[in-house]
């Protein structure tokens, strides 16, 4: 099964209901995001969202953004995500070269981006509440090979550049880690990385292949105070962050909270100074830092580093079904089922 949308059904059913969410002081349970989504599913196509049609995802973290995603995988429509940094000239550039027909961001973003000239849907408006009231839609059937997601990057040295996923793309990329990731007992983790980015779909199909019922604790944006109360508050496990995280936390003294149930540190994105690591491991003993290697056109994945046989220093092995071979100048050759099928 490839389709996300029913591997999201699937998961559903395979967990029953469970508390599957925490943020900002309450509990979501996984039955009431799945309703979320296929009612918001059902308000999109009321709007006119059609099969293969893009819907823009630019969002702070919170729940919303999962069950966005899973409305528009559920309606046969694609998900363009889009980090909340970029500045409002790129976005009209994504929207305008993804042809994207509705945009769905959060309140506080509103102001900074402004007439983005398509219809935009705001978190926490009665508009938005409409779609969340609307009639569940059942699953649109699309093909493993059709687009799920269009994500933009490259923005750093030119105009960004679209990267098509397929939901037989993403599926292989989220079941790839959690074949690496997984171990047994250790499902309550702590989100800070933007969900509304490659990192957080990553994540969503991610969940879909879990092993046991998954509990986030969703952070709105990084703020590593505070992220050290929620991760000792909660007795979270595992937890996902860049190099420049695990720095920032470290000037707050970690080995002042309780962290005695945090055994998983995965960090990406950027190369990992190994004294950085240590220093982190030195100041919660429970924890293993382990690093990965993905990029967007992998679905975010090609190498993790197996939890039971770490290599610090290194970004760990291909991922199961993914094959990686140096080429000329430095090339890293990819080739799985995760792999773009062409910008």
């Amino acid at each position: 099964m490839t389709n996300l949308a029913r591997l999201a059904d699937a998961a559903l059913e395979r967990f029953g209901d469970h508390r599957s969410l925490w943020f900002e002081g309450s509990w979501y349970s996984s039955a009431a995001m799945h309703d979320g989504a296929a009612r918001i599913a059902g308000g999109l196509r009321a709007l006119g969202v059609r099969p293969g049609e893009r819907v823009a995802v630019v969002m702070a973290n919170c729940p919303e953004v999962s069950m966005v995603y899973q409305a528009i995988w559920r309606a046969g429509a694609v998900v363009t995500p889009v980090v909340f940094l970029v500045t409002a000239q790129e976005l009209r550039h994504i929207l305008a070269d993804a042809g994207a027909v509705a945009v769905v961001t959060s309140p506080e973003l509103v102001a900074k981006f402004g007439d983005l000239g398509v219809r935009t849907l705001v978190v926490g408006t009665p508009e938005f509440d409409e779609l969340r009231a609307a009639d569940p839609l059942s699953i649109v059937d699309v093909g493993a090979d059709d687009l799920a997601a269009l994500l933009y990057t490259g923005g750093t040295t030119g105009r960004s550049k679209g990267v098509p996923l397929t939901h037989a793309n993403l599926s292989a990329a989220g079941a790839s880690s959690r074949a690496v990731s997984y171990t047994p007992g250790l499902n309550l983790g702590l989100t800070a990385l933007p969900m509304s980015h490659s990192y957080g779909l990553l994540l969503t199909v991610g969940a879909l292949h879990a092993r046991e019922a998954p509990v986030t604790v969703l952070q709105r944006w990084f703020e590593p105070a505070a992220w050290l109360g929620l991760a000792a508050g909660h007795r979270v496990q595992v937890a996902a962050v860049v190099p420049s995280m695990l720095v920032m936390l470290l000037a707050q003294d970690p080995a002042r909270h309780d962290l005695g149930q945090l055994r998983r540190v995965y960090s990406g994105a950027a190369p990992l100074p190994r004294a950085v690591a240590e220093a982190f491991e030195r100041a919660v003993p429970s924890a293993r830092v382990l690093e990965g290697y993905g990029c967007t056109e992998t679905g975010g994945i090609v190498t993790a580093t197996p939890p039971d046989a770490p290599r610090p220093g290194t970004v760990g092995r291909p991922v199961p079904g993914v094959d990686v071979r140096l080429g000329e100048d430095g090339e890293i050759l990819v080739r799985g089922a995760n792999v773009m099928r062409g910008y």
